[in-house]
């Protein structure tokens, strides 16, 4: 061998290095591409690719920021404070328009989900119901400070029109689940869902604050010394771009799930015939329950304490903003925190399920939200469990601006337990169906579980309203959320864990 040969072998060993190393690549990148073997939860054949499967979990960073930033802490207290302009008449307005679109989404949710368990094809409904809700964020930039009556209704629409198109996508995307995975895929992809649109919605409720509401405010390095984009604090520019932000969120990463999820084949059955033959199954499910009378004693119980704790995350924040005159800046705060206690919730509630058992993990979930809600109530900027004063010109006790007096920092304590407790009680109010339904109607009883909670989710929020504008009171008005988790417990009391057989 010459120099030259001598030269060339080196070269040669590291292109075939790098051949190999690109090879290796590609084998990785494209077994994230191939589908594997096997059935679907379905037992149909077509498991999705993992880029499919991942690609299904990010609708959920997708679209679950509209309930964070949206629907909780920064646009709803924003409409009931500042577009109606009154405390008390904003909350019972805000239960109406919950209450109306929540009769929407009960009467048309028997036909919906007969159509996503028998009609095939799903995306093209997801899609339908993503440019609704696009749509609807979208015009929240013209939601003025103390709009007329004519101004208020257009933003009421919008939000109804939202919460609508939310459950409606919901629906449709969670039909997909047990398509595109495998029997124990499920409940992983399932968490990985969750887990990524509760971290979406804390990254957006930071931009929000970062960006928009603390600039200005404090003089930290770290934050710009003006909102960008030229927005105007003074105008309440940042919560009227809440919606813009989250839909243009939405559109853009929902784009995954249409390129890369697989769809189910489009059914030969007609819409139609699917609507009808999905809820005749549905009422057979239900005439299925005399003989299977302590799942409905629990379907029954479960529907009040869940539409106690639908109540408690709607007016959450509105009655914290109402009640400490809050604006954006410790609202986005008051949701980023809330939400990071909210997912230690998820992980409490698996440690109660263990520890005590499904039945008395939901007495103390569900009881302590109800406690623990009524404790926030005794708080006010003038006094700290209601019969201890408080002066509210005292000196603050630190120099940021938010939670910076003593019944600021309690009741933060206190909706912290909150938002763990609730959290949990999700978790346990599903695991106790897990433990008590009858295997072989596993799955027909949790469409029945889902379908439940969404045909009455507007109970409570209508009943809160109504009472708030009955009595001119939020506190009140809210009490209507500790009466629902109530009668759930007690009707709780009737509930036994034990896997049930036909009787």
């Amino acid at each position: 061998m010459d120099v030259k040969d001598e030269a060339a072998a080196p070269l040669a060993g590291e292109e075939g290095s790098a051949a190999s190393d690109a090879a290796v690549q590609a084998t990785g990148l494209a077994a994230w591409l191939k589908a594997p073997a096997g059935l679907s939860a379905t037992g149909e054949s077509g498991i999705a690719s993992p880029l499919g499967q991942t690609s299904w979990a990010m609708f959920e960073w997708a679209r679950n920021p509209y309930i964070l930033v949206v629907w909780i802490y920064l646009f709803s207290p924003y409409f009931v404070n500042s577009v109606v302009g009154d405390p008390v008449r904003g909350q019972g307005l805000a239960g109406m328009i919950q209450a109306y679109s929540g009769i929407v989404i009960a009467f048309l949710a028997p036909f919906l989900g007969a159509i996503a368990d028998r009609g095939g094809r799903r995306k093209p409904w997801i899609a339908f119901y993503v440019v609704i809700l696009i749509a609807a964020m979208l015009p929240m930039w013209f939601a003025m400070p103390h709009a007329s009556a004519l101004g208020i209704f257009f933003v009421g629409a919008l939000i109804a029109a939202a919460n609508v198109a939310y459950e409606f996508s919901a629906v449709f995307h969670n039909s997909l689940l047990p398509t595109i995975a495998s029997p124990r895929g499920v409940a992983g992809l399932s968490g990985l869902g969750l887990a990524l649109g509760n971290a979406a919605g804390i990254i957006l409720l930071l931009f929000m604050l970062i960006a928009f509401a603390l600039p200005g405010m404090v003089p930290w390095s770290f934050i710009p010394s003006h909102p960008i984009w030229g927005v105007s604090q003074a105008l309440h520019e940042p919560e009227r771009l809440s919606g813009p932000v989250c839909a243009v969120w939405l559109a853009l990463f929902s784009l995954p799930l249409f390129l890369f999820t697989p769809d189910r084949p489009s059914s030969k059955m007609g819409l139609g015939k699917a609507m009808i033959a999905g809820v005749k199954s549905v009422i057979a499910t239900i005439k299925s329950l005399k003989h299977y009378r302590n799942v409905g004693a629990y379907l029954l119980a479960r529907l009040f304490f869940n539409d106690g704790m639908t109540a408690v995350l709607v007016f959450g924040g509105i009655y914290a903003s109402s009640t400490f005159h809050w604006g954006p800046v410790p609202m986005l705060v008051y949701g980023i925190e809330l939400s990071i206690f909210a997912v230690l919730g998820g992980f409490f509630g698996g440690w109660l399920d263990n520890t005590f058992g499904s039945k008395n993990a939901i007495f103390i979930s569900i009881g302590g939200t109800a406690l623990f809600g009524l404790l926030s109530l005794t708080m006010g900027p003038d006094r700290i469990l209601w019969f201890i004063p408080y002066d509210s010109h005292a000196p603050h006790v630190w120099s940021a601006p938010f939670f910076n007096t003593w019944p600021e920092i309690i009741f933060l304590g206190i909706v912290n337990f909150i938002a763990v407790l609730i959290t949990a009680g999700y978790a346990n109010s599903r695991t106790m169906l897990a433990r008590i339904a009858p295997p072989e109607k596993m799955a027909e009883f949790f469409g029945l579980y889902s379908l439940s909670g969404q045909s009455t989710s507007f109970l409570a929020t209508g009943f809160v309203g109504w009472l708030t504008l009955v009595a001119h009171n939020q506190r009140i008005g809210l009490l209507g959320e500790t009466l629902f988790l109530t009668i759930g417990l007690v009707l709780m009391f009737f509930v036994k864990e034990q896997r049930t057989t036909a009787v």
